[in-house]
């Protein structure tokens, strides 16, 4: 389920404090009140998360992560490192 931003149309809220996010199935109606305060609210546009690209593990890296490291010696036969 995504992540949706709103914010307060007007005014100010001690309850939601004029902003909150909620988790929305992508087939739900548009919100346009306020779960806490009964406001009117708008949606708005924020970031998405991506994942974040990372350098490959070294062979060290993996064996100190708990990994077996496997060398290939001939055609089906693998021997550790």
């Amino acid at each position: 389920m995504p992540l949706y931003e709103y914010e307060l149309c007007e005014g100010e809220c001690k309850v939601c404090g004029g902003s909150f996010t909620l988790h929305r199935p992508l087939d739900a109606a548009p919100l346009t009140k306020c779960p806490a305060c009964k406001k009117p609210v708008r949606k708005v546009f924020s970031a998405f998360n991506t994942p974040n690209i990372t350098k490959p593990l070294s062979i060290t890296d993996a064996k100190k992560a708990g990994f077996t490291v496997l060398k290939r010696v001939n055609k089906g036969e693998y021997e550790r490192q």
